[in-house]
């Protein structure tokens, strides 16, 4: 639509809603009166703050129905993780506000000269979030959260298709006692998008995407002179090695691929498995992904629901076959179901090598890449041979080698062992390499986006 904003169930391709485009008047006007907000929240005490954080969490548990029904109708993850989705955020909402006040106070330093140093850590104004559809709530909180306890104004350009979690979240924020126009939800064109950033007012941008998105984003807003954090895209590596609990690994490995119909950044997309126990695996592993179970994300008893669009699922599609045509070899699934609805089945790849997609890209969707390697230094040499750097995991019976590998050299920022994670409020969320730069949560994101003064006293 060239005026509005049709958001569709890709559970079986029916429209849901339309949303008109703002005007470009509309849309200056909105980014004013947030800067107009931010004025006046920058100087409410950090303690004020932590208790209107704290109430956005209590909103979102008191309307976790109304809202998980609208995620998964929007984007088509199961109902069951559209609830642990707000779980999460509300656990988001209640560390921050325990923990923000501490983590944003002033530092105390000695100088040199004898005299009295202070950091304080000073919010900078209006930041703008470009987020995806994947986690419609999550994505929202992960970054606004910390930037409004940080004391700046938010804007939000949601994905086009899950426009409506956006504006309910606006709402609860609202009803919470965020100021209003504190946090405001923009539904605007590409076009538009990039008039944003050129704002004056707006002082920091953020987005989460692909690689590609965020080059474009991070080239206009560089130009600008205007920092952003930015967390893309990852084809992560989950390395099983000898000695690890087989059951334990295989359970968490499909967990890792088909969770969230497996299009989440940060999931397991590359299994790379030690030669002495790679047919064990691989036979236990396509059992699991066979079994996997795709059908309605609003009812009981299915593993997967249908993929966001119907573009998405043929890009992957197209991704699966060029891959076959390099080389690879379909251990289960890899065909395009009839009937209504996005959905793909769980999908293994086999004899996967450089030069096929599901080697160098990122699968977005429910399909394993397995790999054989020699030995523990091979797997960890495949696991680090990515353009990208999120996350990845080592399974393994002794967690002080797992540790160290992983510390050492694993070159990603996150690594997760024996098990398969998502993120946690308490610990830093973010990539290196094509997977962007900055951090969120634990505390990093809060100071993502703040000016950390230098206060020298003469005593």
């Amino acid at each position: 639509m060239t005026n509005g904003i049709q958001t569709i169930n890709p559970a079986t391709g029916e429209a849901l809603q339309t949303y008109p485009l703002m005007s470009d008047d509309q849309m200056t006007s909105a980014i004013e009166a947030c800067h107009e907000a931010f004025l006046m929240w920058r100087h409410k005490d950090h303690s004020e703050r932590a208790k209107v954080i704290k109430a956005i969490g209590e909103k979102l548990r008191e309307n976790s129905d109304e809202l998980a029904q609208l995620m998964t109708a929007e984007m088509g993850k199961l109902l069951s993780q559209s609830q642990q989705e707000i779980e999460l955020c509300t656990a988001i909402c209640d560390w921050t506000a325990q923990n923000g006040p501490d983590a944003l106070a002033p530092e105390e330093r000695a100088l040199p000269d004898g005299g009295e140093g202070q950091i304080v850590y000073s919010p900078i104004g209006v930041v703008y979030g470009i987020q995806p559809w994947n986690f419609p709530a999550y994505q929202v909180i992960r970054y606004s959260i910390a930037n409004l306890m940080a004391g700046n104004g938010v804007l939000l350009k949601h994905a086009s298709s899950v426009t409506g979690s956006g504006k309910m979240l606006e709402k609860l924020y609202r009803e919470a006692g965020l100021p209003e126009h504190l946090f405001k939800v923009l539904v605007i064109s590409h076009d538009q998008s990039n008039a944003v950033i050129d704002n004056d007012l707006v002082r920091g941008v953020t987005l989460t995407g692909s690689p590609a998105a965020g080059a474009v984003v991070a080239e206009r807003a560089g130009k600008m002179l205007k920092k952003t954090v930015l967390e893309l895209g990852s084809n992560d590596a989950y390395i099983v090695l000898g000695d690890a609990d087989l059951d334990q690994a295989v359970k968490m490995c499909v967990q890792g691929r088909i969770y969230n119909n497996g299009e989440t950044c940060i999931a397991a997309k590359r299994f790379i498995v030690v030669d002495e126990i790679y047919d064990e695996f691989c036979k236990a592993f396509v059992n699991a992904m066979q079994n996997a179970r795709f059908g309605d994300p609003m009812k009981n008893g299915v593993d997967m629901g249908p993929m966001a669009r119907n573009d998405l699922r043929d890009d992957l599609h197209r991704q699966v076959k060029e891959s076959v045509g390099k080389g690879a070899r379909i251990l289960c699934g890899g065909t395009i179901p009839d009937g209504d609805g996005y959905f793909y089945p769980a999908t293994v790849l086999a004899n996967v090598a450089p030069g096929q997609p599901a080697y160098d890209d990122e699968l977005f969707g429910p399909v394993a890449a397995l790999i054989r390697a020699k030995d523990t230094d091979d797997a960890m040499r495949v696991a680090n041979d990515s353009k990208y750097g999120l996350g990845g995991g080592i399974f393994s019976g002794d967690v002080n080698r797992a540790k160290k590998l992983a510390a050492d050299h694993f070159d990603t920022g996150m690594v997760f062992i024996n098990g398969f994670g998502l993120a946690t409020p308490n610990m830093p969320f973010g990539g290196v390499k094509q997977s962007g730069y900055g951090r969120e949560h634990g505390g990093f994101g809060m100071k993502e986006f703040v000016n950390a003064k230098a206060l020298h006293i003469t005593t």
